[in-house]
């Protein structure tokens, strides 16, 4: 059971790094491509990259007689779906948003990474318990994020910042989702779900406020691509995968927020953003945060096993 949830664990590490250089992709076809318009394809090319995919795992349920229950399968795709359309609209936004001297990337992806706070503040709502070490790793990982996010002081919180921070509500509800469905599901069927109401969703505001252009399209394919296929279908189905196997809410969106890190780090690279001291320090705090969150998961894990 161990090595399960340690395997989860780096699965979600993985995911975080794919999410963190999404940021990038993400403020390049800024440049390009509308919010809503962008997360139309994106979420198509997903689907499409996925269904090889999915044609295999369903002829494998059927070939070993598995079922899973339809009912959960759309009430679980539906909401994955929405609460994805919203994160991934509000943080596009706020991406593109952000005055040009600004580190988008590495900016955004910290405050989206904000969703590990916000997961064990709903978790409470839905009546499960808040452990100590998640109380203790989850505000040492706030104080990291806001040495990230404010080194310049509150003056320097803009718009995008307010909507990137809003999406962070959305993501936080599609991992809780996740958690409650994805042991019961093909996580297969599950991405392709979310990703086709994600993108029908996208599609029907993109034609209302949106006038999508062929041409631009092409010059940000890509970033679209990375964001379709790397980003989309393969970090989100990781995620459901590495969630079934920790099991862990609070804990895996600590290791998911991770992305904010490697966010800041594709930027430095790639963007040639700016590091600060205390952008070092806010990074290092996330690290921290992480480190005491598996120490003592792993003291109660050993507790547990003692005693029985």
């Amino acid at each position: 059971m161990k090595s399960k949830h340690i395997k989860g664990k780096l699965i979600l590490l993985l995911a975080s790094i794919v999410w963190g250089f999404a940021f990038v992709a993400q403020d390049v076809a800024a440049n390009y491509v509308d919010p809503f318009t962008l997360n139309t394809i994106r979420c198509l090319i997903a689907t499409i990259f996925l269904l090889p995919l999915l044609f295999i795992t369903s002829k494998k349920e059927k070939k070993d007689n598995i079922k899973y229950s339809k009912k959960n399968m759309i009430k679980a795709g539906i909401l994955c779906g929405f609460f994805l359309f919203i994160g991934m609209n509000l943080q596009q936004f706020g991406i593109q948003l952000y005055p040009d001297d600004t580190a988008s990337s590495g900016r955004s992806g910290f405050i989206t990474a904000l969703y590990v706070v916000l997961v064990p503040i709903i978790s409470v709502f839905l009546k499960k318990k808040l452990k100590i070490s998640s109380i203790i790793s989850v505000l040492i990982a706030l104080i990291g994020m806001y040495l990230l996010c404010f080194s310049k002081g509150f003056s320097h919180f803009y718009i995008g910042d307010l909507l990137v921070l809003l999406s962070a509500l959305g993501y936080a509800l599609q991992i809780i989702t996740i958690d409650k469905y994805s042991s019961e599901l093909n996580i297969i069927k599950l991405s392709v779900f979310e990703f086709i109401v994600c993108s029908i969703l996208s599609s029907f505001v993109m034609f209302i406020v949106e006038k999508p252009d062929i041409n631009d399209i092409f010059k940000a394919i890509g970033p679209l691509l990375y964001l379709g296929i790397v980003s989309s279908a393969l970090g989100y189905t990781i995620q459901i995968l590495g969630q079934r196997l920790s099991n862990n809410p609070t804990i895996d969106s600590i290791i998911m927020s991770l992305e904010s890190v490697f966010a800041l780090i594709g930027g430095v690279l790639i963007l040639h953003e700016k590091l600060l001291l205390t952008e070092i320090i806010g990074c290092a705090l996330m690290f921290i945060a992480i480190i005491i969150s598996q120490i003592f998961e792993n003291i109660s894990f050993k507790k547990k096993t003692n005693e029985n």
